[in-house]
């Protein structure tokens, strides 16, 4: 039924079927009954999935990840769907109206998109309108994203006003210095320009009344040892964690024709074609830092397979956006369902045990065989 769906939806232009589908969710969530039928068929609440990050309690793993709900317009829809948590935003501190549309593409033979949308949102002011009212039962992270008219110079004063009216209202906040689509903006992942913009970020939400964990957004383009410096500087400045990745300037080895791609110009990728440098960063990071930061995994994550393999790869929670345009609402549930049972099949008792397994599996291989 949901790949007829898809096909119809697809016949829209993408923002538009967007808009359409978040207000239907919406809709659903407000309706008591619709509701109660939704979570009981999407939400798998199974103690081997339950775990504690970064001092939050989360009931499953996957959370829905920035982008598709900029405003904290859909903060009580996203439990009854069977989130584990979810990320609003990008938010900015002041309300912009983002790139000119068209600004959001489909690629169907690549399971992917392309977008440049601009952080298009109402304002921190708003944001924080909406989540007072929220009576979510899952957790939820505001996604903190720079102005586009404020000054590179200006970026720390403009991501603590987000902070400071975010901060106590979520369960965490997330820091992107990674979106292509704000010029400028991912100079800041240079650790001399992000250095004071965390310290700035840490100093406004300890200083709120309600302090929340930290954590700082990167891209999958990024080189390997401008990785190992944020990862780093991460451990220096005690933010509770790293979101690896965001999407891609990259375009190699799609299968869409190259005159589509062409044509849809400039913008971030995501989707199945973001997964294996997704996955490569993930395991970079994790040598890195070990459990001394959480790892969140985003970027290509479509099966319960490439969902279990981030766990073992060294992350804690997961998160998901191109893979639920193309995997449908009832998405969360396949891939919560296969962690459990791949969790089980190897002998876990809890998620957490497996965090990395996998890496500590391949360096005990390594140093067996050199000696």
């Amino acid at each position: 039924m949901y790949a007829l769906l898809l096909r119809l939806m697809f016949l829209l232009p993408p923002e538009r079927a967007h808009h359409l589908a978040f207000a239907a969710m919406r809709l659903a969530a407000r309706f008591a009954p619709l509701r109660v039928l939704i979570s009981r068929i999407a939400v798998v609440d199974d103690e081997i999935l339950h775990n504690t990050v970064f001092g939050v309690r989360f009931r499953a793993p996957l959370g829905l990840a920035a982008g598709f709900d900029k405003n904290a317009e859909g903060v009580d829809v996203w439990g009854p769907f069977g989130w584990g948590f979810a990320e609003i935003g990008t938010v900015t501190a002041q309300p912009q109206p983002g790139n000119p549309a068209p600004r959001l593409f489909r690629l169907p033979a690549d399971r992917a998109l392309i977008n440049r949308m601009g952080f298009n949102n109402h304002g921190a002011a708003a944001a924080a309108g909406q989540l007072r009212a929220r009576t979510a039962t899952v957790p939820l992270g505001a996604n903190i994203g720079k102005t586009k008219v404020t000054p590179a110079a200006e970026a720390p004063a403009d991501y603590a006003t987000s902070a400071a009216l975010l901060g106590p209202l979520a369960d965490f906040v997330v820091v992107n210095v990674s979106s292509p689509n704000t010029p400028g903006l991912r100079d800041l992942q240079a650790v001399e320009s992000l250095r004071p913009l965390l310290r700035t970020v840490l100093d406004t939400v300890a200083e709120s009344g309600r302090p929340v964990p930290v954590l700082v957004k990167i891209a999958p383009d990024l080189s390997d040892e401008d990785i190992d410096a944020v990862a780093d500087l991460a451990l220096e400045l005690g933010l509770a964690g790293i979101v690896a990745t965001n999407t891609t300037i990259g375009r190699a080895g799609l299968r869409t024709d190259a005159a589509t791609v062409a044509e849809i110009g400039v913008g971030g990728l995501s989707g199945a074609p973001v997964a294996d440098r997704s996955l490569e960063v993930l395991r970079r990071l994790h040598r890195r830092v070990g459990d001394r930061l959480a790892l969140i995994s985003v970027g290509g994550i479509e099966t319960p397979d490439q969902a279990y393999e981030r766990i073992l790869a060294g992350a804690s929670l997961l998160q998901g956006y191109t893979g639920f345009i193309y995997g449908g609402p009832f998405w969360t549930r396949r891939i919560h369902r296969g962690i459990a049972e791949r969790l089980r099949r190897d002998g876990y008792t809890s998620i957490a045990e497996a965090v990395g397994a996998g890496d500590r599996a391949a360096l005990g291989r390594k140093e067996s065989d050199s000696r």
